[in-house]
Formats: structure tokens, sequence, C-alpha cells
């Protein structure tokens, strides 16, 4: 019945918006722009700023906003493959508001949008996800692709109706946008200081058009292609548990330093406090109805030494005619792909044994031990292969008509697929090595660790063969798109244009998994063939005092002979394994809009009214298959659905042409991730002795999450290449999806590391509301006093100041649910970035930095007794480009990432408790990168 009151509602708008088209066919002058790009196309017939290199970018994406209706900050090439970053992500940190994280593995993997982390992803306007997520891998786009990227801050009827964040809408090149024959390519070489690697980067586009009997007709290729050597090391202090004191008291039952776990009846600790356990000298547990005082210890120390490669081919090919000047019909294909391997080469102790225990050192005015050392500690190696790949297509054909000089019609339909296929394999390899000494911060958050014998780590026969892991997954999605839009516009008095229109949307994805595990072969690591084994050198570039080189079994080798391997451990082999099918999906979208914008003139000047409603209705079925127990196999079928009205309205007071005033409310519905709605839970048996294992699983009840977004924003246009802008912003948002967890009894779960039938179960639920507001301030200046040589440098930079907070549900051991808050994930409470720009005759050149303040990442399982929450450390970057242009067809490129080689690092805390001294975690070295490259273009 919704679906058919929709059809309805759709059909009876679009009639009465096209009849009025069909009625002004012969009416009056140019039609209003009905997309940020053509507004900027109008633009540059109004007198924008024409100029070239750096600052054309800079001040393009000023242009950009200043036409728009909508808060759009925008990153605009400076010509065929000149977008000044390798991939998307990478160019959007500049950009006001926005936030990047993840930088582990040589690249930004994660953006934000003033704090929220999930924009609506589209290409050239179109929803694009990667497989069976929402979303698209935005690093996955090749900067050499892209005409313009916008990020719309504010949302209208006539956009799509997801994406809490806001919109990112990469723009690809198109024939049309030429006015003949081009030629541009680009070649690269990117030297990667931490991997010692060299890394190539090629990009082609060909474009040309014709005037035929038949109209305009044009066509373009692009292609892009890339390959990273890369290598990321970490150091990391474990999580913190309880030990004895050196003198425990009678009748406590601990040995001098015994740790003390949990689950016993005669234990009173509860693991995964937010605050973790206090750390007050002398504070005490109840231990056999003993007051015990007690020392916080980490577990465990561990390195990792990752080796990692990824290749991106990615292309698109363009065709466009024009019969007349008042229709243009776009076919466009679309390729991303995406190549992968990693070799993570673990190192991990413990050092939490008490037989004969040695010396400990505390934190002044605490129980926390600094530094320890530790006799007889086990410890394991793990030689971890992962292998990914990803093939995206999207598939368009769009056609637009002019009905007279006031009316149009837009349509569009897509067809896109895309496939994720991963593949794990891990060798462990143990030992008990005799002794083991352990400062947790050495310094600057670093931890430090020694062996008794660090040449051991390299000497096969030290080594037994452990346990087996190996795992295989596959997703997929697939979705076609049908989209309508019409307008018509007026150029006087009140109402300036009716806009309607109605999409339909069906996405199907789907996911298959295989895991399987198997205990140590009992043999020596000698035993295996010489190629079998992997030795490190030079580990953590002497920044930390930790062993630089260990021997374990080699990725490489184990990917290359999987089945041998599997045949050691009596496994399947690859001609009788086969994945699991673990969910169907199929989501149904439809919406349709209506949208008006008018204008007025108050005290003289233009106040430009646009208001609208978006109606949109979801439908999703699910079918998962359980993975455990009786019902193991069997499908379980659910459906959820939901549907609302999406107001949305805007002013834009021109106050005069300089300054200009803007105000926004719009309203934003976020679907769950497919993932989110598995309640199959993925389980890690009891490793680290605590009790009971960990796991995650989704939630098939999760509903959408709505949110009403509110923006105010003044712009100062002080120049005709400068401006300066100060933006409020709130968004109150309701049913925020966060995690829950809660102990949870699954037996026959086949887990045979760790072996449990309990595990804390960490699932998304609807049980947050959370509030977002900020400021943010953006400035673009090109000074035109300076003398001579120095005519030609500008500045352009953002700061953003947030605040956030959000519920957070916790479960009791008897299942009761309390509320906490929380500020959101990811989000700093201020950032800024600075560009220092300089442009003339052939030299362009920028300097940035960009600089955000600590912030919560996650919280952590609650398994330990450190405070709950893992915050990162404040994150800079300080990058230069420099392009030497040999004449207007050629120029030679340099650039460099991260000049500082700054660190990343996290550590523990929850409110007042923990800090990044005495509760440090990790430290990851970020790789310094350098970049030679030449640029042509011939037209």
């Amino acid at each position: 019945m919704a679906i058919r009151t929709f059809v309805c509602a759709s059909a009876s708008v679009l009639a009465l918006t096209l009849g009025s088209v069909a009625h002004a066919q012969d009416a009056a002058p140019a039609a209003a722009p009905t997309t940020p790009s053509d507004a900027q196309a109008d633009s540059d017939v109004a007198g924008a700023i024409v100029v070239s290199g750096v600052r054309a970018s800079i001040v393009g994406a000023v242009n950009v906003r200043k036409q728009a209706t909508q808060i759009i900050d925008s990153i605009v090439a400076e010509d065929v493959g000149k977008l000044p970053d390798n991939n998307v992500i990478e160019a959007l940190q500049r950009v006001t508001g926005i936030q990047v994280t993840d930088r582990a593995s040589g690249e930004a993997g994660t953006v934000t949008i003033r704090g929220l982390a999930d924009p609506l992803t589209t290409l050239n306007g179109r929803n694009i996800f990667t497989a069976a997520g929402q979303s698209f891998a935005l690093q996955d786009i090749s900067a050499n692709l892209i005409r313009q990227v916008d990020v719309y801050k504010t949302r209208s009827a006539d956009q799509i109706e997801t994406g809490l964040a806001g919109q990112i809408d990469v723009k690809t090149r198109r024939p049309f946008d030429f006015k003949g024959f081009t030629i541009s390519g680009l070649v690269r070489g990117i030297y990667d200081e931490q991997a010692n690697s060299y890394n190539p980067n090629v990009a082609l586009l060909v474009s040309d058009r014709w005037e035929t009997g038949i109209g305009d007709v044009g066509i373009l290729v692009n292609g892009s292609w890339s390959r990273s050597k890369y290598r990321t090391m970490s150091v990391t202090a474990g999580a913190l548990v309880p030990f004895a004191t050196e003198t425990p008291p009678a009748g406590s039952g601990l040995s001098p330093l015994e740790r003390i776990f949990p689950g016993d009846d005669n234990v009173n600790w509860t693991p995964g406090l937010n605050a973790g356990l206090p750390t007050a000298p002398g504070s005490t547990l109840n231990i056999n109805g003993v007051a015990t005082p007690y020392y916080l210890s980490r577990d465990a120390v561990f390195s990792s030494d990752l080796y990692g490669k990824r290749e991106r081919p990615s292309a698109n090919i363009a065709l466009q005619w024009s019969p007349n000047p008042s229709s243009t019909y776009t076919a466009e294909a679309f390729y991303a792909g995406f190549r992968g391997e990693t070799f993570n080469s673990l190192m991990f102790s413990f050092v939490d044994w008490w037989g004969n225990p040695g010396p400990v050192s505390l934190y002044d005015g605490t129980n926390i031990v600094k530094s320890r050392t530790v006799d007889d500690v086990y410890g394991f190696n793990s030689a971890d292969f992962t292998t990914n790949r990803t093939d995206s297509y999207v598939y368009a054909l769009n056609g637009k008509w002019d009905l007279g000089n006031r009316g149009g019609i837009v349509a569009d339909v897509a067809y896109q697929t895309s496939t994720n296929e991963t593949t794990f394999i891990a060798m462990r390899t143990d030992r008990v090595a005799k002794q083991i000494t352990a400062d947790f911060n050495a310094g600057g958050g670093v931890a430090s660790y020694h062996f008794n014998d660090d040449a051991l780590l390299t000497d096969p026969t030290q080594w037994n063969v452990a346990q087996l892991y190996d795992n295989a997954g596959k997703t997929s999605g697939n979705a076609i798109t049908l989209t309508l839009d019409g307008h018509y516009t007026w150029d006087s008095g009140f109402l300036r244009q009716i806009k309607a229109g109605m999409r339909y949307d069906d996405r199907k994805a789907s996911s298959y998994s295989r895991t399987a595990s198997a205990n140590g072969l009992g043999r020596n690591l000698s035993t295996l063939p010489s190629e079998a084994l992997f030795t490190n050198s030079n580990f953590f570039d002497g920044r930390a005092s930790v062993p630089t080189s260990w021997t374990l079994p080699s990725g490489w080798w184990l990917n290359d002979n999987a089945d041998t391997v599997r045949g050691l451990y009596g496994m399947p082999t690859s001609d009788k394994l086969s994945l699991d099918h673990v969910f169907d999906i199929d989501e149904r979208t439809m919406a349709a809009y209506v949208q008006a914008d008018g204008q007025i003139d108050l005290f003289g000047r233009p106040l430009r009214l646009e208001a609208g409603v978006r109606f949109v209705t979801v439908d999703t079925d699910t079918v998962f298959m359980a993975t455990f127990g009786a019902n193991k196999g069997l499908p379980v079928r659910g459906s959820v659905g939901a549907e609302r009205f999406l107001p949305s309205f805007t002013a834009r007071f021109d106050v005069t042409d300089k300054l200009r005033l803007r105000f926004n409310y719009g309203e934003t519905l976020r679907r769950p991730n497919f993932s989110d709605l598995n309640p199959n839970p993925t389980l890690t048996g009891d490793l680290t002795n605590v009790g009971y294992g960990s796991g995650v699983a989704g939630n098939a009840a999760l509903r959408p999450t709505h949110s009403r977004n509110f923006d105010a924003a003044v712009e100062w246009y002080f120049d005709r290449d400068s401006a300066i802008y100060v933006t409020g912003f709130r968004r109150e948002i309701d049913g925020l999806v966060v995690p829950l967890s809660a102990l949870e009894y699954i037996p026959n779960n086949g887990i045979t590391a760790g072996a449990t039938d309990h595990f804390v179960i960490s699932r998304p639920v609807n049980a947050s509301d959370g509030v977002l507001k900020g400021v943010e301030v953006g400035l673009t200046w090109f000074p035109h006093f300076l003398p001579g040589p120095l005519n030609g440098l500008g500045l352009t930079g953002s700061a953003t100041v947030l605040d956030s907070k959000q519920n957070i549900p916790e479960s009791d051991a008897a299942g009761n649910i309390t509320q906490t808050q929380s500020q959101f994930f990811n989000v700093s409470k201020f950032s800024y970035n600075a560009t220092l720009a300089y442009d003339k005759g052939p030299i362009s050149a920028r300097l940035s930095y960009i600089w955000r303040q600590a912030f919560l990442h996650n919280n952590e399982a609650r398994l330990f007794a450190n405070p709950i929450g893992v915050w990162f450390r404040p994150e800079k970057s300080l990058d230069f480009q420099l392009t030497l242009n040999v004449n207007n067809r050629i120029g030679i490129t340099f650039d460099a990432v991260n000049l500082t080689s700054e660190m990343q690092q996290n550590y523990y805390k929850y409110g007042n408790a923990g800090n990044q001294d005495q509760f440090n975690l990790g430290s990851t070295l970020r790789p310094r990168t350098f970049a030679l490259g030449a640029r042509f273009k011939f037209d």
C-alpha cells in the first residue's frame, strides 16, 4: 500500500510539473541552472575569475561556493589530471570541516564531515557503493580521473536523502568539457621512504568531439593505474590487568605479582569498566574475602611489521551526443579496481607470568607499573597474509531535454555492480623465552622491551609451529537506479523555479565466508623449507628500543603454497573448500520530491528562498543463514521498512554584492549498513584467559537513523579571488547506531583457540540520541599589493570547532541496560589546515599543514582493567607540492607528504581516567613519501 501511494503521489507531482513545462515551451529566455556545476558554468559568463595553476584550483572552489544555493565546499582540478593529491580522501583533508584518520597504511582511510563518518558518496550525482557496503571506498578513486569534488554540508529536497554527514559528489570529465581534440597524461614515480620502494602512477586521457550531420558527438576515454608498496611498523604496550603486589596479604591465596583473573567466585573484579580499575596507591580488590592491594600492569607487548602492496586500475569512458541545442545524451561507464595484499609479521609476548618474579617500578603516585622484568614468558609470532580484490562498475545513460527556454527534463538510468573477495591465512609459531624486560613508556608514549637474548628471535630452532587460521570471504552488490527530474523557471516575480522528481533504486547484496583453524603441529620451525621462512630487519627505523629482527613463516610462501600448508595440518585443500552463505539482502527505495525557488527584495537586495519536501519509503528484505547450533545453515528471514517526509528550507540573502548570509534546515535519513543487520556472530576465543571470548554481530531490527540539520553562514567575498566565511551548524540525531556489549552463551561454536562457550558480543542498536554542533571558519586570500616576485602568493585555510555528545547504552552481568554519555567517535574538538600557495609565471607551489586535536576513536572490548576509550593523539602533516611548467603543454611536478615523519599514536582514556603517558597504547610510523612526475596536455 505504501508503494502504491508513493507511485500515485509521484506521478501527480511529475504530471503537474511537466505540464507546466510543456505549457511554457514557447516562453521567454534562459532556464535557471539546475545543478551546482551548471551554476558554476553560468558564473563563468557572469565574470568569474579566470586563472591557472594552483590558484585556479583554489579560486575555482570559491566560485562554486559563491554561486551555489546550498553550503558547498569543493576541490577543483587545476587541469586534466591535476587534482593535487593521489586520491579523493587525501584531497578532501584540506576542505573546511573535513577530518581524515586511519593513516597507518601509507594513505588516509577514513573521512568525516563535521565529525560524522557516513557521507553519501556519489559519482556524477549517482549513489555508488563498494560490494555489500552502503558507501564507496573513496580512496579507490584515482585523483587523475577527477574534474571536481563537491562536499555538500546541507541538503535540499532534490538530493538523495541518505548520509547524515553530508554528500561527497565526485565529478569525472566528459567530452563536451573540451572544445575539441585533447590528449593529456601524467607519469609519476613515488618513493616511500619507510618501505624503500619506488611506485608508479600513470594516467592518460583522450577526448574529441565533432560536428556531424546528426549533431555534436564526443567521446572520452580516461584511464589510470597506480601501484604502491608500503611498510607499516608499530609497537604496542598491551591492555592493563590487575596483579598482586610483591607482598599479597595472607588469605588472598595469591603469590607475589600473580595475575588476578576475573570470573572466579572468590575474585571480585569486573573487566571492562568505563574508567577501568582505580589507580590510586593502595587500591584493593576483594580476593577470598580479603582486601587485597593490587598493581595494574600490561598483559603483553607486541610489534607489528606489515608489508603491503596495492594496485588501483581505474577508467571511465563517456560518449555524448547533442542532436540539437535543446537535448544532450550521455552514456558513460566507470570502473574502479583494487588489488591488495598484506603480510603482517607480528611478534607478541606476554609479560604476565609470576613465576620467579623480577623487579617492578611504578609511576609516581599510582599503582600502575611502568617497567618490569618477567621470567619464563610465553610468546608467539604470527605470519598473517591477506589478499583483497575489488571490482566496481557503473554504467549509466542520461538524457537532458530543454522544453522551451524555461523548462527541462532530466532522465537517468544506472546499473552498478561491485564485488569484493578476501583471503586470510596465518601460521603462528611459539616459544617460552627465558626473560623479558619491558618499559611500557620509555619516552614519548613509545614502549620498549628486550629479551635476555634478542639474537634467539632469528633462530628457527627456537620456535615451534603452532596454530593455523584459514579464512576467506566474498561480498557483492548490485543496483539498478532510475531517476526523473523536471523543472520550470520564471525570470521575475516571487516564484523563480519549480522542480520535481522521483527516484527508484533496487539494491541487492550478498555475503559468503568460510573460517577454519587448527592447533599446532608439534614440530620445530626449522623443519620447514628455507624458502618458507622470513626474517625482517631494521624494524621501527631505530625510533624505539625494541628488537629489530625476528624469524617466522613467510606470508608470501603461505599464500603461494596454501594447499601444502593445509595438508600439513590435515585440513581440507582448496578443491574441497567452499564458502558458506552468510546473507542476502534486497532493499528497494522509492523517493519523490517537490521543490520551489523564490526571490523577494529585502531592503533593496535579493533574498533567495528554496523550500521543498522529499518523501522516501524503504523496504528491506533479509535472509541470514544461522552459523551455530542446531539451525546452522538454515535461513532466518526478516523484513523491515520505513517511510518519512523530509522537509528542507534554504535562504540566501545578498546583503551586498560581496556579503552573503545563508540559512539551511534539512533532514536526512541514514539506512543501516547491511553487515550491521546480520544477527549471526563472528567469534574469537578466550585468548587472554579472562574467562570468556569476544565477538561481533549485527541486529536485524535496526531502523534508519534520522537527523535534523541546522546551518547558518556569513560569507564575505572581499576581492575577486578572495573570501572569508563563518558557518555555525547543529545536528540533532535520533536513533544513532552504537554498539551494545553483553555476555552470551553460545555452545557448539567450533572455536579451538581459546575454546569457550561464553562470549561478550557487541551488537549495534538504535539506543542513542546525539547532538553535534560547531563552528567552521574558512579563508582564501590572494593579496594584490605584493611587489615583484611575491605577487602570486596566497593563503587558504580553515578551522573547525566541534562539540558532540551521544548516549551510550551499557549492559551489566544481569542484562540491565543503563545509559552513559560520550562524545562522538572520530571527532576532534578542534582542527585546522593552512596552505601557503604561490602561482606566478611557470611556477606553482603549495605548502600545506594539517592538524587535528586528540579524539576518541573507539571503545575497546570490555575484557580488561584499563579505561574503555581508545583515544588518538593529535595528528598533523606537513606536505609540499611544486609544479614547473616547461611550457603551456608540459609540466614537471614534485610532491612530498609527511615531511616531518609524524607518528600515529593512541592511548586509553575515559572521562578523567587515563592519559597519554601512563595509559599509552600503540605507536605507528607513518611513511614519508616523495614523488617526481611529468604532466602533458595537447589540444
